[in-house]
């Protein structure tokens, strides 16, 4: 199977590449970064790419420009066009190839729902944020970005191939970089809750990640589909949990207020990303048959800690039953 990823050079993308090739997939792998080992491209206008294109099985875009930053002006512009153009012009390339895709798995964010936590947001109950009235505006702005980049896919014209929105959580992945090696450094620093705590994190195991986007892939299922574990816990408990796995010590300083502020601006980046309230159910997935590896947040956390402490930062994904 022929697999183009633009943005494959991510984090996120290189955890799907290491995993098709495992399996003997020709990936393909487009990105703005001109030292890459990867296909370039701008992500706005034609080039040598668009031959990738026709021809291929799939295409996964998860370009973007990434949301770990502060949100000044000239990073919302780029965070908003990476996204939109990107999309946009994979849209022309796939409507104009004589071989066009049979899928295309379009990132997207389960950040597109409303801060609560009165209930669950599932594809078909789940309530679009943007208008919570007690939120700062600059969590409207990625909830803007996210409904932009969702309203691009639609409006691409490929009759031909099966379009996806990937409403994805916090991918877990023991490598160096992403989103648990830095709330494991929280917690080995002796920091416990963001905030109150009271704020649901959603969030998906590697190995469940990348065996939801292969079932996308393999099963006729169209349209917006959760990428998250089914059940998303309260930050307080899931820093706790964290804690536990890593076998840290049973009592940690909460990072509220200018704790929490500092330490955001240190690392260049917003307190939106630990202080919204993102309770997302993977209804559509479960409804149509897919069994989670890892459900609950305390079992996942035991297994990453044991590969982080380990030293095996490989997820074989492939040696799942549905591989």
């Amino acid at each position: 199977m022929k697999i183009v990823i633009p943005g494959g050079t991510g984090h996120l993308g290189q955890i799907l590449t290491d995993a098709f090739r495992r399996r003997g997939d020709d990936v393909v792998v487009l990105s703005r970064n001109v030292e890459a080992p990867a296909h370039y491209w701008d992500g706005r206008t034609f080039g040598d790419w668009v031959d990738e294109i026709d021809g291929a099985d799939v295409i996964v875009n998860l370009a973007g420009r990434s949301v770990d930053c502060r949100y000044g002006q000239q990073e919302r512009d780029e965070i908003l066009l990476s996204r939109i153009e990107s999309t946009r012009v994979l849209g022309r390339a796939i409507s104009r190839a004589k071989h066009p895709p049979a899928v295309w798995l379009q990132a997207s964010t389960a950040t597109i729902y409303a801060h609560r936590y009165d209930a669950p947001n599932d594809e078909h109950t789940g309530v679009p944020g943007g208008n919570e009235p007690e939120v700062p505006e600059a969590w409207r702005f990625s909830v803007d970005a996210a409904k932009a980049w969702e309203k691009t896919l639609d409006g691409a014209q490929t009759a031909c191939t099966r379009k996806v929105k990937m409403r994805m959580a916090m991918v877990m992945s023991p490598q160096r970089g992403g989103t648990f090696h830095a709330l494991l450094r929280h917690v080995r620093l002796g920091f416990g809750r963001f905030g109150d705590g009271k704020q649901f994190m959603s969030w998906i195991h590697e190995r469940d990640f990348v065996r939801a986007v292969r079932w996308l892939i393999e099963n006729d299922v169209d349209g917006a589909v959760n990428l998250t574990a089914p059940h998303p816990v309260p930050n307080d408990e899931f820093l706790r949990e964290l804690r536990e796995a890593w076998g840290g010590p049973p009592i940690a300083i909460p990072a509220t207020g200018l704790i929490l502020e500092t330490g955001a601006r240190l690392a260049g980046t917003e307190t939106e990303l630990v202080l919204k309230s993102r309770r997302v159910f993977p209804a559509r997935l479960l409804e149509h048959g897919f069994r989670f590896d890892y459900p609950r947040w305390s079992e996942a956390a035991r297994e990453l800690c044991a590969r982080w402490k380990g030293g095996v930062p490989v997820c074989d994904a492939a040696s799942s039953p549905l591989w």
